[in-house]
């Protein structure tokens, strides 16, 4: 894409920049998606609030300003923390978050469902395990050994991961996170017990899962592991999460695992690489 073609940026935390695209193209449901991840939010604990819950207040007022049909604001496993069960993590628990990415998240929960129950505007949420995607490069999140180990794997055949070979994490394929916010999304609200917190999840594995799986792809692929301070990160959240919520009040079901996961990742990664195109964005 040419810089002339590519679309211009705004700033979330500018509610008037933000205003302008929703009067220009009339907008009236908005997946406010923009935000600082765990790793980098971490480097920059200041732009990290001010991206993600600057950013999140704006899109609200705008909801109501222009009378929205529903805002869906994603939140994450980085919610929580110490004194979370870590097996199946229920809907319900402890919300003790050890970055500052997780306490912007646990803000835009509550503040989603102040504004449910305040003003009646539609805002719904779900927490995002470790998104896992071909088409998107690694973003700053802790859990993005999951992606950077493909990329490894296709381009060099090995991989140094910067976390421990058991570290055992929820995680998810695009498709089906795509899906699952979708199906929230068309939810018929009167259904809904839960608003802006549901947990949502597909499958967990650790690293050595990962890369046995990879290694039926790839029977030379190596991996070595260099744990750095995104460790410390990973350890406050759970290894699993319940969420049955979600698949009671709005249907959801995932249809990807570990294993069809890696197929069509590795699949779509080797064809970017014989057309030259594996890293770009």
């Amino acid at each position: 894409m040419s810089a002339k073609s590519r679309p211009s940026r705004k700033d979330v935390g500018k509610i008037e920049t933000i205003e302008e695209v929703v009067k220009k193209h009339d907008i009236d449901t908005v997946y406010h998606m923009a935000a600082i991840l765990s790793a980098t939010g971490e480097k920059n604990p200041q732009l990290c609030w001010h991206v993600n819950m600057d950013g999140t207040m704006n899109i609200l007022e705008l909801g109501l300003k222009y009378e929205m049909a529903r805002i869906i604001v994603p939140s994450s496993i980085a919610v929580w923390g110490a004194g979370v069960p870590l097996d199946d993590t229920p809907q319900e628990t402890v919300l003790k978050p050890t970055t500052m990415y997780g306490v912007t998240k646990v803000c835009g929960e509550l503040l989603g469902d102040y504004y449910v129950q305040r003003f009646g505007l539609d805002v719904r949420g779900l927490r995002y395990p470790g998104i896992i995607s071909h088409e998107t490069l690694p973003g700053g999140g802790t859990t993005d050994y999951s992606v950077e180990i493909f990329y490894e794997a296709v381009d060099k055949g090995k991989y140094e991961c910067f976390l421990k070979e058991d570290t055992m994490l929820p995680m998810m394929y695009m498709p089906d996170c795509i899906n699952g916010t979708i199906q929230l999304a068309e939810a018929d609200f009167s259904k809904l017990k839960h608003h802006c917190d549901f947990n949502h999840a597909a499958t967990s594995f650790n690293p050595t899962q990962l890369a046995a799986e990879i290694k039926k792809h790839i029977p030379g692929f190596e991996i070595t592991y260099k744990p750095d301070y995104r460790q410390e990160i990973a350890d406050s959240w759970p290894n699993s999460i319940d969420d049955s919520a979600a698949r009671e009040e709005w249907g959801w079901k995932p249809e990807w695992d570990l294993s069809s996961m890696t197929e069509d990742m590795l699949k779509h990664l080797r064809e970017r690489k014989e057309a030259g195109t594996l890293y770009e964005r």
